[in-house]
């Protein structure tokens, strides 16, 4: 059952990375969640957006725009890695709060917290058409870039000020798309390279983050193949838009998946 859960997500997030709203990292977290422990599953989810992004950037590398690519890719960068080492300092915080429902007990942690919260706020961000006015100058291209990364580094959120501050760089489409995979490919591997270097702090017990991951990596393998498949049918239908009935669905889950995980459910 949960390779089909994985699969669908995957699909259907990796198609909606070509159009303005949620993305693949965005939906996959919280899926993955429900088969990892929260911070293997940032990394899980980190692999497969990585190998997404490769593959995306063979089909619309030649349309990067270099100079916003410079431009917001650096400060990217930069943040990417402060914000991925800030989740491995959080990975390695005991449990704050206990508490038991029936049988079960739950403890509530700070990646937890921190996760949830930024799950709740990006999916409020997307969803809120006051965030579809707001005005950013050219010149603040770097300062998106550095939330962009950081946020990324830190849970993977990173499309939302990506997308808002890109869209305001003055490219045409074709350049947009190019270039915010060239700048999410640019976080995934400053992420990842973080992540594995601080293995243990992120893995949260005593197996490693590769061991981990390696224990799950069937679920790997169909998160990537079904990656590359959204992928290519998002590619084809790219003239198309968002549906937005269905975002707001999507949103009120993530709303759900968030609070669930402040609460030391998931």
């Amino acid at each position: 059952m949960e390779y089909a859960i994985i699969a669908i997500t995957v699909l259907f997030g990796a198609g909606l990375t070509f159009f303005s709203g949620f993305g693949l990292g965005t939906i996959m977290l919280p899926v993955f969640s429900l088969f990892f422990d929260l911070p293997i599953a940032i990394g899980a989810t980190a692999i497969v957006h990585l190998v997404n992004n490769l593959f995306k950037f063979i089909l619309v590398s030649k349309h990067i725009h270099k100079k916003t690519l410079i431009r917001f890719g650096v400060p990217a960068l930069i943040a990417a890695a402060f914000g991925g080492w800030l989740l491995t300092k959080f990975g390695e915080m005991p449990a704050f709060h206990s508490y038991q429902l029936g049988d079960r007990i739950f403890n509530m942690t700070v990646v937890k917290v921190v996760i949830g919260i930024l799950m709740i706020f990006f999916a409020w961000f997307d969803l809120d058409p006051r965030f579809d006015k707001l005005q950013v100058e050219p010149k603040h291209i770097p300062y998106g870039g550095a939330l962009s990364g950081f946020f990324g580094g830190v849970s993977g959120h990173q499309g939302a000020f990506r997308a808002a501050f890109l869209s305001k760089a003055g490219l045409t489409k074709e350049q947009f798309i190019g270039t915010s995979n060239a700048v999410s490919l640019i976080v995934d591997l400053t992420r990842l390279g973080v992540y594995f270097l601080a293995a243990k702090a992120v893995a949260g017990d005593e197996k490693g983050l590769m061991e981990a991951l390696t224990d799950g990596k069937t679920l790997l393998i169909v998160g990537i193949v079904f990656a590359f498949i959204g992928t290519y049918f998002g590619k084809m239908l790219v003239q198309k838009t968002t549906i937005k009935g269905l975002k707001r669905i999507i949103g009120v889950l993530l709303f759900l998946m968030g609070a669930l995980m402040i609460s030391g459910i998931l």
